[in-house]
């Protein structure tokens, strides 16, 4: 999503881009006070890339991690900003992962 020059994502674009159902997301934002989307006059959900951040974070603690949502929701209570640290901290090195896997494969490739 870097570079994206888009300020604000439609539901069904925030579901396709992170692979969280829609009604995940609906659901989330019920009980996760972090997650507010901006609405237009109709009601319409319109996410900012902040609003992307936070349901990642949702995302890590209890899909990744597998916390019950009670558990995901007070750890974020009480300490958000350590939450956050370490979540973009592991996004970090997954996507460090992700490179030095791209640069093997191409590795792997070349004729020797």
């Amino acid at each position: 999503m870097e570079g994206d020059p888009k300020r604000y994502y439609k539901i069904s674009d925030v579901s396709e881009m992170l692979g969280i159902s829609i009604s995940t997301l609906r659901y989330w934002e019920s009980q996760f006070d972090i997650i507010k989307p901006a609405r237009t006059a109709r009601g319409t959900r319109m996410y900012r890339p902040e609003d992307l951040e936070k349901i990642r974070l949702v995302n890590y603690l209890v899909k990744d991690r597998g916390m019950k949502i009670e558990v995901a929701q007070e750890l974020i209570r009480h300490n958000r900003t350590g939450v956050s640290r370490r979540f973009k901290a592991i996004e970090r090195l997954r996507q460090m992962r992700e490179q030095l896997l791209t640069l093997l494969t191409y590795v792997n490739m070349r004729p020797k």
